[in-house]
């Protein structure tokens, strides 16, 4: 992974502002599907597809490539738009999310489009499958990495901590784990939902070592990533503090929007304050 200097960095948030357009447009298209959680995890995306990730794709099952789950499989859409952008299929087909016979369901299909590593949709379930890889790679003595991708709302699933667990005991030094701390789920906030604090501790009791960062920052996750890399008989989980439908003023923290599109009139104000924020965006590193 190479520095993340200035110039890189104006690219990843220019980046990350077309991905949430992009997000927009393709819901409002499908007429069902996710919008805070992908608004919120786009600049992870972003960091992780067109910084972090070591990937081709030209050859998405290269051997060596680095492999990223993603858990919480209701927030594809912006797995989706961040491999349309990086070159994984054509930006067009992105209008076929959730339609009868599209590569691009409502949850993550592997076999089905080219770069997606596993199948999800029951939460709480991709961490194991991630451990999975992750052991795989350390008997077939490979150096690839292995991310995934949770959101904090699946951490209420026993089977999870079960994964916590095992990976800790075996201290898989080659997983990071990725949090979307946004504090919602489907039927309200997580801490009066099923409350999860303290969970850097809980973390760090089953021998887990954990970085806490504004999910926002794509320079704090770059830097969080090459600690995690650093670091010797452990695997990482990353909590990103996230904003749930960031960027967009009325989906932002409102957890109603976890489950539903914008209609027609929304996505246009969304747009609207998206490309305003482009333009601001791209005057700032001017």
């Amino acid at each position: 992974m190479d520095p993340l200097h200035e110039k890189k960095l104006k690219f990843l948030e220019i980046q990350a502002n077309q991905i949430r357009e992009k997000i927009i447009e393709t819901l409002l298209e499908a007429g069902s599907g996710h919008s805070a959680g992908p608004l919120g995890m786009a600049d992870i995306f972003t960091a992780l597809y067109f910084h972090i990730l070591n990937h081709d794709p030209k050859n998405p099952d290269w051997p060596d490539r680095d492999r990223l789950v993603l858990s919480n499989g209701h927030i594809c859409p912006v797995q989706y738009v961040a491999m349309a952008y990086a070159g994984y299929f054509p930006l067009e087909e992105l209008k076929t999310l959730r339609k009868i016979n599209s590569r691009l369901q409502g949850h993550p299909h592997r076999g089905t489009l080219p770069g997606l590593e596993t199948s999800s949709g029951p939460l709480g379930s991709g961490l194991s499958q991630a451990i999975g890889i992750a052991l795989a790679a350390e008997l077939d003595r490979k150096k690839y990495w292995t991310y995934c991708i949770g959101s904090d709302g699946e951490i209420n699933e026993g089977n999870f901590w079960e994964a916590v667990m095992f990976a800790g005991k075996k201290k898989f030094m080659n997983l990071i784990h990725i949090i979307d701390r946004n504090n919602i789920q489907i039927d309200g906030h997580t801490e009066e939902v099923m409350p999860l604090e303290p969970l850097q501790e809980k973390f760090e009791s089953f021998n887990w070592h954990v970085i806490d960062i504004n999910g926002h920052n794509m320079e704090q996750f770059a830097d969080a990533v090459a600690e995690a890399k650093a670091i010797y008989e452990q695997p990482t989980v990353i909590i990103a503090h996230t904003i749930p439908g960031k960027g967009v003023s009325f989906m932002e923290y409102d957890y109603t929007w976890h489950g539903r599109p914008p209609k027609k009139e929304e996505a246009e104000k969304a747009l609207h304050e998206l490309r305003t924020l482009g333009k601001r965006i791209k005057s700032e590193h001017e």
